[in-house]
């Protein structure tokens, strides 16, 4: 029989106790022995060990038979097991060392209540009148705790398993060593199950053979920890429809026909702390602590790195948790600060990185220098400079190896100490061909963003690019357009962060006008202005006045539809000032037709009457008929606010027809609702109605939310004034969950308002409420109509209740403010104080 040479007995030892799950303490404690006779003999101080010291580990260590002799022979310097033809020696591949007992369930075990069930409930159906009990996989990123829920799992189902459980470690990820070869954990697992040496076949077909010979009949559990892959794995399956087989693995192992695969994910937030608390042990330190969550939130709640931490407070009683949630908030690198003893959570992820080819290392790190949290396989294609093809199938693959997730699809995200990870091993990179390879990015976002933003911008501010990048999808609908930059809205506003970072100014600029319709359609304004900030600050530090113009202009819009009028003023009041010194006639009609919008709201009637016409008059100059369009439309609002009807219906019905003429649906829209408002004091309720349902639809159609709302506003006051009545409360409820949704604080009062006037006969309590919330938000936005609207309704719950004298205070101010606005409704008020003798 050949032999090989003697194996270090410092590198079984460390090795098997590692794949018990214990450290040098839990060790030591197990076996009676104190932690410095452990450490001395790990790092080869004492190179063998005394026959009891041997027998107390093996006996802690759970070793039985062939494994426990191999072991006691080792600690004596002598042979560790016997080798027959076809075996490779442990230099090359990880020595196989299959245990007859299964390793310490982990007393601190917490959370994965779903997972736990999930592979509970899947092994009881299947053990069930003539089932099997199956091959379930447990995959996930380093560190999330596979080996600890498979054992944990293990112990609760042994039971149903008189024949025995086995555990055999694989070692896919073991430093300096290529995991264990199907052969020899053949031969591992066959002297586990009690073969004699002597009796072991020399290939991996008659290996196989036997060991489903053997196992026929019997029900076992085996425990098969830290797999490579399909290929090592499908040979030590037994052919027995008795025997459950647990699988962990870093790779998803779909080529492994009939498995049940759980896949396990970070923990929760309450489960990382729980953990957390479980394994400090001190009783200071609760799950509950703000210090706690933040220490967790920093380790990505992930299992590895949460119990690193926990320990490291739990060995060092004069460490806080407040004081480490700080330490790794301000690390420049989190992962340094995560380790125990020689374990560091960036071994771990050193090792899935070595199983990696070379170009899927270098597209690893370069999803490192990504500034965005998720990315597509076309910015993954022009990050590494490959075509979309070649990407996806990298993305796949480091997918499959749970480097990376896939929240939705064509849509990859990295954790975050992952990602951490790969950006310290970009930053060993070539500077220069880091530095392309973001620019090549950065291209991606802002060409793509131009081509999709055109869908939205109604032929106004967006630069055309001349080609759409290779590594794009060709999306030739709104709603495709809509779904790309809804998915990547988040990273063009971390490119635009991480182009300011760096002084690259163009895309500061070119994003925010690209997207400025997208934002403002689908009511993305706390973003909008954000980035038209930037804007304006990049277009400032070049020089680049249309650009600071453009910029002011949107941002004067958002802060409009946010309520703000005074900011929305001046900053519009500054873009006209730069479009005049430039003659632009185009810019400054649009800076009027803006302006004139916040005049009305602000019920400056007149004053944007006579801005609206001049905006009419240079867009006519320009030649600009949709903004033409648009200026009449306006101008109509305002005649039928101030009682002119019928030039109000005029107006809205020529800008209908410009409308229609240019196939502009957006602006269809808008005509259409302000038409049926005009029409709605003539009386003519069903063509009203009519208007606004048209309105609707064509709103829904462009998935305009801030459209919708306005469209139900107005369509629920149409009911009030019709047999339809009893539908305007659901409406308009419709409508305030819109505007709030939004954040549109103008629509919320209107609608609050029109709710207060629908219930103030039925429902005084409910009015008074509506009323009083949209009292408080119309003072909030310096809104005088929607504050008179509040206080009349306050007055008249008040008179109702027969309040008279608070009721004709509030009915009081109501009127004053109608009268200095030159609202029609001062008569209306007037008349109420009178009848209750004011």
């Amino acid at each position: 029989m050949a032999e090989w040479p003697v194996r270090e007995f410092a590198v079984l030892l460390r090795q098997l106790r590692l794949d018990a799950g214990l450290t040098q303490e839990e060790l030591a404690d197990a076996a009676h022995l104190s932690p410095r006779s452990i450490s001395d003999l790990e790092r080869g101080i004492n190179r063998t060990a005394r026959k009891d010291t041997a027998r107390l580990l093996a006996d802690a260590l759970g070793l039985a038979g062939a494994a426990r002799a191999g072991f006691e022979a080792a600690a004596r310097g002598r042979l560790t097991r016997p080798v027959t033809p076809g075996m490779r020696p442990a230099s090359t591949s990880a020595v196989a060392v299959a245990q007859r007992t299964l390793p310490r369930d982990v007393a601190s075990f917490s959370g994965r209540e779903s997972e736990l069930s999930l592979l509970l409930d899947a092994v009881d159906r299947a053990m069930g009148p003539g089932g099997v009990a199956g091959i379930h996989a447990i995959d996930g990123m380093a560190g999330v705790g596979k080996t600890t829920f498979a054992v944990h799992a293990a112990h609760i189902l042994s039971r149903h398993f008189p024949d025995g459980q086995i555990f055999l470690p694989l070692h896919a990820h073991r430093a300096g060593q290529a995991p264990v070869d199907p052969a020899d954990a053949l031969a591992s697992l066959l002297l586990a199950a009690g073969v004699p040496g002597e009796q072991l076949p020399s290939g991996l077909q008659t290996r196989e053979s036997l060991w489903r010979t053997h196992m026929s009949g019997k029900r076992v559990l085996i425990l098969l920890d830290d797999a490579a892959g399909h290929e090592q794995v499908r040979p030590l399956l037994p052919g027995n429809p008795g025997s459950l087989i647990l699988i962990t693995s870093r790779r998803r192992l779909t080529a492994l026909d009939a498995t049940t695969t759980i896949s396990l994910d970070i923990l929760s937030d309450g489960e990382a702390a729980t953990l957390f608390e479980r394994l400090a042990a001190r009783p200071d330190i609760t799950a509950i602590t703000t210090a706690v969550r933040k220490i967790v939130d920093l380790s990505g709640y992930l299992p590895l790195a949460v119990g690193m931490l926990a320990r490291q407070l739990h060995h060092h009683p004069n460490w806080t948790a407040e004081a480490l949630a700080g330490e790794l908030a301000a690390a420049r690198n989190r992962l340094a600060l995560m380790h125990a003893e020689n374990l560091s959570v960036a071994a771990a992820f050193d090792l899935s990185y070595q199983d990696l080819t070379d170009e899927q290392q270098r597209m690893f790190r370069r999803l490192g220098l990504h500034p965005g949290t998720e990315i597509s396989p076309g910015a993954s294609a022009a990050l590494d400079g490959i075509d979309r093809a070649q990407a996806t199938q990298i993305l796949d693959e480091l997918y499959d190896q749970h480097l990376i997730s896939e929240p939705a699809r064509y849509t990859y995200r990295m954790h975050d100490l992952i990602r951490e990870y790969a950006r310290a091993l970009a930053a060993t990179d070539d500077s220069n061909d880091c530095d392309a390879a973001i620019g090549r990015l950065v291209d991606f976002y802002v060409i793509t963003a131009g081509q999709y933003g055109r869908q939205f911008d109604r032929g106004r501010t967006v630069t055309a690019h001349a080609k759409l990048p290779a590594h794009a999808r060709e999306l030739l609908t709104r709603d495709q357009a809509a779904g790309w930059l809804e998915a990547e809205r988040v990273n063009l506003q971390a490119t635009v962060d991480y182009a300011r970072q760096r002084g690259w100014h163009g895309p500061c600029i070119e994003i925010p006008t690209v997207i400025s319709g997208f934002l403002r359609t689908r009511g993305y304004w706390g973003q909008a202005r954000t980035l038209h900030r930037a804007a304006l600050a990049s277009a400032r530090a070049v020089g680049d006045r249309d650009s600071q113009a453009h910029a002011l202009t949107c941002l004067g819009m958002v802060e409009r539809l946010t309520g703000d009028y005074s900011s929305a003023t001046q900053t519009l009041t500054q873009a006209l000032d730069l479009y005049q010194d430039r003659a632009d006639l185009r810019g400054q009609a649009t800076v009027l037709l803006c302006l004139g919008v916040v005049q009305r709201l602000t019920v400056e009637y007149s004053t944007a009457a006579i801005t609206l016409t001049e905006a009419m008059r240079l867009y006519q100059g320009a030649n600009d008929q949709l903004g033409q369009a648009d200026a009449l439309n306006e101008l109509g609002y305002v005649q039928g606010l101030v009682g002119d009807h019928q030039s109000a219906i005029a107006s809205h019905r020529r800008a209908l027809g410009l409308y229609r003429s240019l196939d502009d649906q957006a602006g269809e829209a808008d005509s259409l609702r302000y038409l049926g408002r005009a029409l709605q004091e003539t009386g003519e309720y069903a063509e009203v109605i009519t208007s606004y349902e048209l309105a609707l639809d064509l709103y829904r159609r462009l998935d305009d939310q801030l459209g919708q709302a306005h469209a139900l506003s107005f369509l629920g006051v149409a009911q009030q004034l019709t047999p339809a009545y009893l539908l305007a409360t659901n409406t308009l409820a419709k409508a305030l969950d819109m505007y709030r949704m939004l954040g549109h604080r103008l629509g919320q009062a209107e609608v609050l308002n029109n709710l207060g006037d629908q219930l103030l006969v039925s429902d005084p309590g409910q009015a008074r409420a509506h009323y009083l919330q949209a009292l408080d938000i119309a003072r909030q936005i310096s809104s005088p109509l929607e504050e008179a609207r509040a206080l009349e309704g306050v007055g008249n719950c008040d008179v109702q209740e027969m309040q008279i004298t608070r009721g004709t205070a509030n009915l009081r101010q109501a009127m004053a403010i109608y009268v200095m606005i030159g609202h029609p409704h001062a008569v209306r008020v007037h008349k109420t104080i009178l009848h209750h003798g004011g």
